[in-house]
């Protein structure tokens, strides 16, 4: 089986739905963050992301991505 995504996120925001649904059509295995209701996630998300706090954060085995689609926001 493929490693796990990792995405770091915010609920409601769009760019984060579209790359859980995406990765979820692949069959990928996606395990989900809420930055905004969990700050303990927001802190993991910051050490990925270099201290960017823009949303989504997808961490793919050594693969670290802020956005998707072409599409992100401030935290």
């Amino acid at each position: 089986m493929a490693d796990k995504i990792l995405i770091f996120g915010k609920d409601t925001w769009p760019y984060t739905n579209q790359a859980r649904e995406a990765f979820a059509k692949q069959g990928r295995d996606v395990e989900y963050f809420s930055v905004k209701t969990d700050p303990g996630q927001m802190k993991i998300m910051l050490k990925y992301s270099d201290g960017i706090r823009k949303v989504p954060v997808i961490v793919e085995k050594d693969d670290v991505t802020i956005g998707f689609n072409g599409g992100t926001w401030g935290v």
